[in-house]
């Protein structure tokens, strides 16, 4: 099954709220990124779309990318140099740890709504919204081929 046909429109929807109100305590970008294959390592794919969306662009270089291989059942959560510096290889594995078990149990959009929630709180805590912040990136879902 593609990966478009895993996320129902109320998938999709709940998928971008949670990016926007993730956002909305944050200068930060939160981006997820699902396509059905990724033949090689998990990171050097994420790490690759994470500069094809332009992601490590924005002005506090405080990205984070959420992907996902659905065929393959390979996921990586990264973040731009400039969250990673303050919250380390630590977080990251954590927020996999309960998006591993989510995703065992089928919810795959409760498993990307957690990475997106705990990325949110910890650029809220080290990259706090400004009074002129903008979005950079769109909230949107962004499907591979």
């Amino acid at each position: 099954m593609a990966a478009t046909d895993l996320f129902s429109d109320q998938d999709r929807l709940q998928i971008k709220n949670a990016i926007a109100g993730a956002e909305l305590l944050t200068s930060g970008e939160i981006r997820v990124y699902i396509e059905d294959e990724c033949k090689g390592e998990v990171l050097d794919r994420a790490a690759f779309i994470f500069e094809e969306l332009a992601m490590h662009k924005t002005e506090e270089r405080n990205g984070v990318l959420v992907y996902l291989a659905t065929d393959y059942k390979k996921f990586a959560i990264i973040g731009d140099v400039g969250i990673h510096v303050k919250v380390g290889d630590d977080f990251w594995k954590s927020i996999k740890e309960k998006m591993v078990a989510n995703f065992k149990a089928g919810k795959l959009t409760e498993g990307l709504a957690i990475a997106i929630q705990e990325s949110g709180v910890a650029l809220s805590k080290y990259f706090p919204r400004k009074a002129d912040d903008k979005n950079e990136l769109s909230d949107e879902i962004v499907f591979g081929k």
